[in-house]
C-alpha cells in the first residue's frame, strides 16, 4: 500500500496534506473546484514560507539576515530587483526577501525580475508555475541571449553570463531599481576561490556586493552568501518543490550556469571539496575564511583598482623577519 504524502519521511506534513487535496480530483462544481484548488495552492505557499522561519530558521533565515547586516546589503530607500532564474537558489532568495519585508523595517522596495533568455517551453512554464505557486509576483521580460550565444564557439558560457548580467542591470535600472540581487550561495563562493587558484592562477573571491562598472548608480548584492547549498536543497525537498536545473542548451560543460553539468570545472571543484570535507569538515569554512585573512606581507604580487603591485616595491621598508 503506497505511503501517503503526509507520511513520507522528511516532507513538510502541512504541505503534504495540501498536495493530497490538490491532487485529488474535485467532485464539486467547476467554480467551487477552482476556489478549492486556489485555496490549497495558497496553503502550499504558506507552508513553504513557515518552514523558512520555523524549521529552517537557523540554516536559512538567520544566515540570510546575518549576510544582509554584516555586509550592509540594504540601505534605506533601496529598490531591489530580485533576479529569478527559476532555480532553487533564486526562488528561495525571493521568498527570503518577502519574509524580510514582511517582518522587517520595510525601508526598501522589491521587484521580482525574471528574464527569459530563450528557455524551452517546459522550463519557462515551470518558472511561471512556481512563481504562482509560491506567491511571487514576477515581472518578466524577454531577451535573445541564447540565440546570440549559439554562434559563439570559444567561450559561450562566459559570454552568456556577461550578457545576462547586463540585461538584468539594464532592465532593473529601467524599473527604477538601484540594486540587483543574485542567488549565489556559500558553496558558490568557496568553489569560486578554488577555481581561481587551480584553473585561473589567481587568488580572488566572489564578493557579497559590488558597484557596477557599466551602469552608474547600480550595485549587485548576494544575500545568500552565507547559506549552504545542502540546506537550500533540504528546504526544496521538504516542501516538495521542483525547480529548473541548468537551462543552458548549448554545452554539457557549462561551468558558470548552475554547476550541475557533468564535466564542468565547477563540478570538478565541487567534488574535490566534498572529498576533502569528508576527511576534515573544517576545510570548507577554511576556504571561505581564507579570503578574509589575506596577509599582504606574505604575498608576492597583487592588484588593486587595476594597478599591479609587487612585494619588492616596498621591500626595503617592509616587515622584517623575527
Amino acid at each position: 500500500m503506497p505511503t501517503p504524502h503526509n507520511q513520507r519521511l522528511g516532507q513538510n506534513p502541512a504541505r503534504a496534506a495540501c498536495v493530497d487535496a490538490v491532487e485529488t480530483p474535485p467532485r464539486e462544481s467547476s467554480a467551487a473546484a477552482c476556489a478549492s484548488h486556489a485555496e490549497n495552492a495558497s496553503r502550499l505557499a504558506a507552508a513553504a514560507e513557515r518552514s523558512i522561519i520555523k524549521k529552517f530558521r537557523r540554516e536559512l533565515w538567520c544566515r540570510f539576515t546575518k549576510a544582509v547586516q554584516e555586509y550592509e546589503l540594504i540601505q534605506d530607500g533601496d529598490r531591489i530587483a530580485v533576479c529569478i532564474s527559476g532555480g532553487k537558489d533564486s526562488m528561495l532568495m525571493a521568498k527570503l526577501f518577502q519574509e524580510l519585508y514582511r517582518h522587517g523595517r520595510r525601508n526598501f522596495e522589491l521587484v521580482f525580475l525574471v528574464m527569459n533568455p530563450g528557455y524551452n517551453d517546459a522550463n519557462y512554464q515551470r518558472i511561471l508555475d512556481n512563481a504562482k505557486l509560491l506567491n511571487v509576483p514576477i515581472t518578466v521580460f524577454q531577451s535573445e541571449i541564447f540565440n546570440i550565444v549559439a554562434s559563439e564557439e570559444s567561450s559561450p558560457c562566459y559570454l552568456c553570463a556577461r550578457m545576462r548580467r547586463g540585461y538584468l542591470y539594464s532592465k532593473a535600472k529601467e524599473l527604477g531599481c538601484n540594486k540587483i540581487a543574485l542567488g549565489h550561495h556559500y558553496d558558490d563562493v568557496i568553489e569560486t576561490i578554488l577555481m581561481g587558484m587551480l584553473y585561473g592562477g589567481q587568488m580572488q573571491t566572489m564578493m557579497p556586493k559590488l558597484h557596477s562598472n557599466n551602469f552608474e548608480g547600480m550595485e549587485l548584492i548576494r544575500p545568500m552568501y552565507l547559506i549552504r547549498e545542502k540546506d537550500i536543497i533540504h528546504w526544496a525537498e521538504y516542501n516538495d518543490l521542483h525547480f529548473i536545473q541548468c537551462a543552458c542548451r548549448f554545452t554539457e560543460n557549462c561551468a558558470t550556469c548552475g554547476g550541475t553539468e557533468k564535466g564542468s570545472k565547477r563540478a570538478e571543484i565541487k567534488q574535490l571539496i566534498a572529498f576533502l570535507a569528508e576527511r576534515d569538515p573544517v576545510i570548507e569554512s577554511n576556504i571561505f575564511r581564507s579570503a578574509e585573512n589575506v596577509n599582504l606581507n606574505t604575498i608576492i604580487g597583487w592588484k588593486k583598482d587595476g594597478v599591479r603591485h609587487h612585494f619588492l616595491d616596498e621591500y626595503e621598508t617592509g616587515p622584517k623577519d623575527d
